[in-house]
């Protein structure tokens, strides 16, 4: 990739095809976020050159620059940038302006245009169709780097960019100079602290307590188990030195904690009195090998538990790991209101150095991918054995002089903030944010209206405490409620800024209101605006709240339910995939026959087209195999064929495009 950067002057008629045969590349396009946030260290509205400062060493030598003559020869005075943010504007001169390209260390392709005899160029060229006001206001928005307060792109248009306009402009996330890590800002954190809260309580029953381990792993640990290392070794970071003085070993950074955990499982289980042992930390992780990072479900540090048991049988640690998954589907379904399928992962699929991983899988309809929401594992004695970690204890059931040892079943379990991102893809829309009640950090946003000129500032601060009052009843009853009494903001102002940020509902209270001794409520799920009694308006609210939790509930699932299909042929398997659907097939849970599916999907899916390295493959992959078979018809044993092999099939498998 080479990226080209443009310097010109704002009436310059720059043509990308023009650019592109002065320096010998094709098909110039826009740069995606990812490229600005990643090399650039900037975003959209405010790339400027100074923003070449910022590029790292390595990829300096492959940037083009290209520079308007005009802009060079221009007498008029200094010219106007954005100095890296569009919030501030510097003036420079053409001659610092060269100079400072000059002094950038590694920047060796910079290269002067006219483009005044391009513009004459493109006058004889075919007339194309001219945008309509509202489309070059927003265009020109975008150039001079104006902050926009909604989203500007539809969420069915161009999903990758909606995704991230909403979790930008509602503030739930900032981007970091780091690429692949962010900041996660309060609206999102308290997300997360409801989850959190839920889920220790989940487990607090469970007899589970809270511990923390170090974060790091020293590399003779870390490569004690190579099976479970190998599926996590491309992503572990490494520390090396410390300051100038390189370490005598590198330290890793925890992909996860089973190596950092399990010795000490070692050291404390000593008797079968010892046991169960049950213990989960709340932490951040790193995993850092891969192309495409996507906020909160794919970076390369992130928040997440887990879980970490030791027990005496089998049959005692299958229980706890249900108990869990049981937990983790009524995070999604209860406190986000995001439907989810229970299955088993296939053998491929599974937890690496595990026996078995139950998984929770949801949807995100926009793009028909499956995602992956939560996953607990049953890693029977693998980790416990002599040769990995020794967690052994003598065997209660034999009294004899020479007891065997007995070998613990351990399980692991976890659940990351990829919960936020499921959410928002779940429940957005094109005006931003759709929170669930149950986690929003701002569940009822009161707003005075109905104010005009002729009122009087007595009307005003009759309005103003109304709101306060209303908001004071409702927090009593344990209701999040905000008054937005803003001065200067309009009324419609403030519906837009608080609708992007997804607050379930909102409150309106004018002068004609309580006049009637009533209020107007607006939920942010459908826009259903109603009239609601002052008498009884906590109960009013608490219901809505519940009817609102509910009704996303249940929208989501009946989506989720209508693109799920049952395909019992090969050659209706991709064009359901094709039509943002996931897949129910009989299945025969082969590995080989796995790859085969992989291949053969995206192999029809795009024919001789080559498929994109950064993009989500385009090759189906098995979900679950969901604990809830189908029936109709049902697996017949011996008879029913898996769709893909034609051998004998043991389950309907789900399987999908993913995350």
């Amino acid at each position: 990739m080479a990226p080209v950067v443009v310097i010109a002057k704002h009436d310059s008629a720059t043509n990308s095809k023009a650019i592109g045969n002065e320096l010998k590349l094709k098909e110039l396009r826009f740069a995606s976020d990812d490229v600005l946030t990643d090399m650039f260290q900037t975003a959209k509205g405010s790339v400027s050159p100074f923003s070449l400062a910022n590029v790292p060493k390595e990829n300096v030598a492959n940037v083009r620059v290209v520079v308007d003559k005009a802009l060079l020869s221009d007498s008029t005075g200094n010219i106007a940038f954005h100095p890296l943010t569009s919030s501030h504007t510097v003036f420079v001169s053409a001659a610092t302006l060269q100079s400072f390209l000059k002094s950038v260390e590694g920047l060796t392709h910079v290269t002067e245009m006219d483009f005044t005899a391009d513009a004459g160029t493109a006058a004889v060229a075919k007339t194309e169709k001219k945008p309509s006001a509202a489309a070059a206001a927003a265009a020109s928005d975008e150039v001079a780097g104006v902050s926009k307060g909604g989203i500007d792109v539809s969420k069915d248009v161009d999903f990758p960019r909606w995704y991230q306009q909403v979790l930008t402009r509602s503030d739930m996330l900032e981007y970091y100079d780091v690429s692949g890590c962010y900041i996660v800002r309060p609206l999102a954190y308290f997300v997360w602290q409801q989850i959190q809260e839920f889920f220790d309580a989940g487990i607090r029953s469970l007899g589970v307590k809270n511990c923390y381990f170090p974060m790091f792993v020293s590399s003779k640990v870390l490569e004690r188990e190579k099976d479970h290392i190998e599926g996590f070794a491309p992503e572990v970071a490494w520390v090396t030195r410390a300051g100038s003085t390189e370490l005598a070993e590198p330290i890793a950074i925890r992909p996860t904690s089973e190596t950092v955990m399990y010795p000490y499982f070692a050291k404390w289980i000593r008797s079968h009195r010892d046991l169960p042992l049950k213990i989960n930390q709340w932490c951040s992780v790193v995993r850092w090998e891969f192309k495409n990072p996507q906020p909160f479900l794919r970076t390369r540090e992130f928040l997440w538990q887990e879980g970490h048991c030791a027990y005496m049988t089998e049959k005692e640690a299958m229980v706890e790991v249900y108990d869990v998954l049981t937990l983790y589907r009524r995070i999604y379904e209860e406190m986000l209101a995001v439907p989810v399928i229970e299955g088993v992962k296939s053998e491929k699929e599974k937890f690496a150095g595990g026996v078995a991983t139950t998984t929770v899988e949801g949807f995100i309809a926009a793009t028909g991918r499956g995602i992956q929401g939560a996953t607990s594992h049953y890693l029977g004695q693998n980790f416990s054995q002599e040769k990995m970690f020794n967690i052994v204890v003598q065997d209660p059931e034999d009294s004899g002089a020479d007891r065997p040892k007995h070998h613990v079943h351990q399980t692991s379990w976890g659940l990351s903030t990829r919960t936020i991102g499921v959410m928002v893809m779940t429940h957005g829309d094109d005006q931003g944010l759709v929170m669930p009640p149950r986690v929003a950090e701002t569940q009822v946003i009161i707003v005075p209206c109905g104010l005009t000129a002729k009122h009087s500032e007595e009307d005003r601060r009759v309005v103003s405490d109304a709101c306060l009052n209303v908001e004071a009843r409702l927090r009593a009853v344990g209701v999040r409620a905000e008054s937005d009494l803003r001065e200067h903001y309009t009324p419609g102002q403030k519906f837009n800024h608080w609708e992007v940020r997804g607050v379930p509902i909102r409150v309106e209270i004018g002068p004609k209101d309580l006049e009637k001794h009533s209020v107007m409520t607006a939920r942010r799920d459908t826009f259903v605006r109603a009239p609601v009694a002052l008498e009884g308006l906590e109960s009013s609210i608490q219901l809505l709240l519940m009817t609102i939790q509910n009704d996303m509930l249940a929208k989501a699932r009946k989506t989720f339910d209508d693109r799920v299909k049952i395909v019992l042929q090969w050659n209706e398997f991709v064009p359901v995939l094709n039509s943002k659907c996931l897949a129910l097939i009989p299945w025969c849970e082969r590995e080989v026959c796995e790859d085969q599916i992989k291949t053969r999907s995206s192999r029809d899916s795009l024919g001789d087209e080559p498929e994109d390295e950064k993009a989500p493959s385009m090759g189906a992959k098995s979900l679950c195999l969901p604990s809830k078979q189908p029936t109709n018809p049902p697996i017949v044993h011996g008879e029913t064929k898996c769709i893909q092999c034609g051998e004998n099939a043991k389950r309907y498998a789900l399987f999908g495009r993913s995350y």
